[in-house]
């Protein structure tokens, strides 16, 4: 298959075109957490129902999206991309005018089904299309763009927040889609992964699709219902039992949609299992990094978005390079020094203690936020490209739908299971800071019971002065508590993730028949 040079003009149309469509899926990632609190306010959402705003199009990602990269490579890696990119506007426009919780949640779930489409088309548009000798370099310009804009998601919707505009997060994906297809549509010729006529894995599709999504609804209960409901062991129970029947499906179809010789090959099998961890640890560190610098140390949200520029900075000026030295000296090196030097940033963060807020932020979170910003910034080309790099061309949507699908239930289970841990150690810690206080047995049970809001907590309405004031500091010092042990536990998963590198990554090239 004939492939273009990153510098051409072909090559520029492919790179813009995909980082700007796979942009507006990675900015529902970060903006939104930051506009949550103007949104429950104008729809009068409930907690619940902003935790499946968040988690409806989060679910139909990781249930689709290995349909999404067998669809590229079976009918076209363009057309499928398009059309992943026109359902997600639609979506996206649909969300915009939501009137209320219910309907928000459904064009989030439609949103989902366009990013499974679309996020893997994005890659494997790069990995079938540019140049071998320049494809980590491509990734690297690709990964660099697009981790900026994640990362800059937060001080955008910082800005919608403070506004009231917290409709324009979705609003300004429409003018970016729009523009991504005119580009494909005129600029970037059609690419199919192989040219055989058999039809997709059908029954393969349905267990994988269902297997995902039963699996991640079980996972979501849990900080709800708890792990011992009903819904959370059944759901579990019946996911895996669906995603055993898909490997055997696999396993036996003439056509399968995923297929298992893929695994054979320890550089594939080492990269995805990198990304669990690492996008694991990730997720829930910067999850709780944010809640920490909101909640307790009192930033804006505007200025907890702006403390993470250190981050993409990083990623702008040290992605593409080290992509570019992954071509010529082998991800390896990259895949284990960077998670290392990622999980120590998560480490040193876990250190960080009540602060006097934005003014301390330079001793304080600053040094943590720049050691994790490098560790992410020599990973992920170097991972990305490892991953496309170990399957031939005709699976590349394929191996990108697999990975992805990785990275976003990584960051599904890491929120649910850390997220549930997080508010048994606060409760303990709180339980304890609140032994010596002269509080009854009833009041204390009504203490303990705001340890689900973790650091929003606040003391009931039933206790003023001295008391509301030594409450309020233990949830305070319980949260710094549950914090700094969710953000070392992250930290191992971040190490974990070296691990894989060191015992199965390798820098050989890819075996033609795979």
């Amino acid at each position: 298959m004939p492939t273009v040079a990153l510098g051409s003009k072909a090559g520029k149309w492919i790179m813009v075109s995909t980082i700007m469509a796979s942009a507006m899926a990675f900015i529902d990632a970060t903006a939104l957490n930051v506009v949550l609190p103007s949104l429950q306010k104008s729809l009068g959402a409930s907690g619940t129902d902003l935790f499946w705003i968040l988690n409806a199009y989060l679910l139909m990602l990781a249930s689709l999206i290995l349909i999404g990269g067998a669809l590229g490579d079976k009918l076209g890696r363009k057309r499928i991309f398009m059309t992943g990119i026109f359902i997600f506007i639609t979506g996206s426009a649909a969300c915009g005018f939501a009137p209320g919780v219910t309907l928000l949640i459904v064009f989030r779930m439609l949103q989902g089904i366009g990013g499974a489409l679309m996020i893997p088309g994005s890659l494997s548009l790069i990995s079938s299309s540019i140049n071998p000798a320049e494809r980590g370099k491509a990734i690297g310009t690709w990964s660099a763009f697009t981790t900026v804009v994640t990362m800059g998601g937060p001080v955008l919707g910082g800005a919608f927040a403070d506004a009231g505009l917290w409709r324009y997060i979705f609003f300004i994906n429409i003018p970016i889609g729009i523009a991504a297809l005119i580009i494909l549509a005129k600029q970037v010729k059609e690419i199919r992964g192989d040219e055989n006529k058999q039809p997709l894995d059908v029954t393969g599709a349905i267990a994988i699709a269902l297997g995902l999504a039963a699996v991640t609804f079980g996972f979501l209960r849990i900080p709800d219902v708890g792990a011992g409901n009903w819904q959370v062991y059944t759901t579990l129970v019946g996911g895996l039992v669906l995603l055993t029947g898909f490997v055997l499906i696999e396993k036996h179809s003439k056509n399968p949609m995923m297929p298992l010789q893929l695994f054979k090959n320890s550089t594939f099998s080492g990269a995805n299992l990198l990304t669990l961890f690492l996008y694991a640890g990730l997720s829930t560190g910067m999850l709780f990094l944010s809640l920490n610098m909101v909640q307790v140390q009192r930033y804006s949200q505007l200025q907890s978005g702006l403390t993470f520029l250190p981050f993409t900075i990083l990623m702008i000026v040290v992605a593409r390079f080290a992509g570019a030295l992954a071509d010529k000296h082998g991800p390896r090196s990259f895949l284990i020094a960077g998670p290392v030097i990622a999980g120590a940033g998560l480490f040193l963060l876990s250190f960080v203690k009540q602060t006097a807020g934005p003014a301390d932020y330079w001793t304080t979170f600053f040094p943590g936020i720049l050691v994790l910003g490098l560790g992410m910034s020599f990973t992920v080309a170097p991972l990305t490209a490892a991953v496309m790099g170990s399957v031939s061309d005709r699976f590349a949507g394929t191996a990108s739908g697999v990975n992805n699908a990785l990275t976003r239930v990584a960051n599904v289970f890491a929120n649910a299971i850390l997220g549930a841990l997080a508010v048994l150690l606060f409760s303990g810690a709180l339980q304890s800071s609140i032994k010596n206080l002269k509080l009854n047995d009833t009041q204390k049970q009504a203490v303990v019971k705001q340890a689900v809001n973790l650091g929003n907590a606040k003391a009931p309405s039933e206790f003023t002065g001295v008391e509301k004031s030594e409450i309020n500091k233990a949830y305070t010092g319980s949260f710094i508590t549950a914090y700094a042990n969710i953000m070392r536990i992250s930290a191992g998963l971040g190490f974990l993730g070296a691990l894989m590198a060191v015992m199965l990554i390798k820098n050989n090239a890819v075996k033609p028949d795979q």
